[in-house]
């Protein structure tokens, strides 16, 4: 298998580009390496899966609650970022476990190694967010002023980035295509289990806590299940099996439209004079 050496960025960032934090963030944290989707079923069924992912990241009981609170966000935002950061090289580690018999951990080690970087930038994103919000109220009224700019486009870089890692989870589909609808489901449950295990409803009533606690991993696990068996009976692509021992991945073609049919016969034939 030949590999090409490209930038992280693939050279679409600018430096007008950084007035725009939505699409530094769609550059750094959709990077070139990054595979693209092989079915549109299956991107359809990301998009849902990510605003099922952002219900549980965020806590939309927030919302509900007694309105939206930018603080309670950042702390959800930075709980989640630290439940990523030991969960998900766990979950890789158990899936490199099963695949031991298929193949070896060295022939995975580049796109390994990629989801790792693309992980700690957005925790090291995140946290820095948090400081800039955390350190502006510690100085004086211009150095506020400056720090809470900088935290205001962190944040919109952080969110933004957000939903484009809910997508591809830190690309890891680089790694195995089935990964990122498994640690999309192992991530919700892990953060929906403190408020199962404690009954914390967040002042709502029994109703809406069951629907906005159980309806994220719920919907998250049911779409990841939908991904792993479309991906495994229409391209061969088993989540027990080493990367290495799976079919040639390539993306369906884009629809076109009918072709005109081939005329047949001789194309020296005498025609008739359209003067006559």
């Amino acid at each position: 298998m030949t590999r090409t050496h490209r930038s992280w960025t693939d050279g679409t960032l600018t430096a007008r580009s950084f007035l725009k934090p939505h699409q530094v963030a769609r550059a750094v944290f959709h990077p070139t390496w990054i595979p693209h989707s092989l079915d549109p079923t299956v991107d359809q069924l990301k998009r849902i899966r990510v605003i099922a992912g952002a219900v549980a990241a965020l806590g939309v009981y927030s919302f509900v609650q007694g309105g939206f609170a930018f603080e309670e966000m950042l702390d959800n935002a930075a709980t989640a970022s630290a439940v990523l950061f030991f969960l998900t090289p766990v979950t890789v580690g158990v899936m490199l476990f099963v695949w031991r018999r298929g193949g070896t951990v060295r022939q995975l080690k580049v796109p390994l190694l990629n989801s790792l970087k693309l992980l700690l930038v957005f925790i090291g994103s995140v946290f820095t967010t948090v400081m800039l919000f955390s350190a502006g109220a510690t100085f004086g009224m211009l150095p506020q002023l400056l720090l809470g700019l900088a935290g205001l486009w962190m944040a919109v870089f952080v969110m933004a980035g957000a939903f484009r890692l809910t997508g591809n989870f830190f690309g890891t589909a680089a790694v195995h295509r089935c990964l990122p609808p498994l640690l999309a489901t192992v991530t919700t449950w892990l953060m929906a289990l403190p408020d199962l295990i404690t009954g914390d409803l967040h002042g709502l009533s029994l109703t809406l806590g069951i629907v906005f606690i159980l309806g994220a991993p719920v919907t998250v696990t049911a779409i990841s299940l939908l991904e792993t068996r479309r991906l495994k009976h229409r391209y061969g692509i088993r989540l027990t099996a080493h990367p290495a021992t799976l079919p040639p991945q390539f993306p369906a073609p884009p629809p076109y439209p009918p072709a005109t049919p081939y005329h047949r016969g001789n194309p020296y034939a005498p025609r008739p004079n359209p003067y006559a």
